[in-house]
């Protein structure tokens, strides 16, 4: 098995941001999700599946003609493990691992999705890795594709998280000096502070 496959979240129904779908907010100068899928597609992933859900037609729009699989998941009123389980089920499999991505990190690039790959695969014993910046826990994360089964099975109900907690003997931490790992757009107080600080952040409008 090689390569590292990723499953792009993009199902949820951003209630904190109010009305406004938070993957058309725009950053940079595109709308956010196109934003986040192109930074993966410009990293070395060797499949992406985007698992859409809420205004389903909206992000499939912000998607096109982008060389990715976009999936629906019907549950996604249900919590973001369905939209895992989705993604996971799309994979066409052969993989070393898996990046469980979310669509909502408006600072993340390529480079620090090479970043966790190289860290990944630098490691032998690596089964979950996390990235933690200064303290605090960031995304994506990187799955071994041989929990693929564990998860879809014994912890369909649960999910990654409940995955992760029930086996901290599997997980690895990588201490990352970049904050492009642990911010993201949950609200509308997030977007206005990241809008009034993307001079330093090197993103225009």
């Amino acid at each position: 098995m090689t390569g590292v496959a990723a499953v792009l979240l993009a199902a949820g129904e951003s209630r904190r941001m109010g009305t406004t779908n938070k993957l058309s907010l725009m950053v940079g100068g595109q709308a956010l999700l196109r934003r986040t899928a192109e930074t993966l597609l410009g990293a070395r992933l060797t499949e992406i599946v985007v698992v859409l859900g809420h205004q389903a037609e909206i992000a499939q729009s912000l998607l096109a003609d982008l060389p990715l699989q976009a999936v629906q998941n019907p549950r996604y009123r249900d919590g973001q493990m369905t939209s895992v389980r989705t993604g996971l089920e799309a994979l066409t499999g052969g993989f070393e691992a898996v990046m469980i991505c979310l669509a909502d990190q408006p600072l993340l690039e390529s480079a620090d999705i090479d970043h966790l790959i190289d860290a990944y695969q630098a490691d032998p014993e690596s089964s979950v890795l996390i990235p933690v910046h200064r303290g605090q826990r960031g995304n994506p994360i990187v799955l071994a594709y041989a929990h693929r089964e564990a998860i879809l099975g014994e912890y369909r109900n649960l999910g990654c998280r409940h995955f992760i907690d029930r086996n901290p003997e599997l997980v690895t931490t990588l201490e990352v000096d970049s904050s492009h790992y642990v911010v993201d757009l949950d609200t509308p107080q997030d977007y206005a502070a990241f809008e009034g600080s993307r001079e330093e952040n090197g993103i225009g409008r």
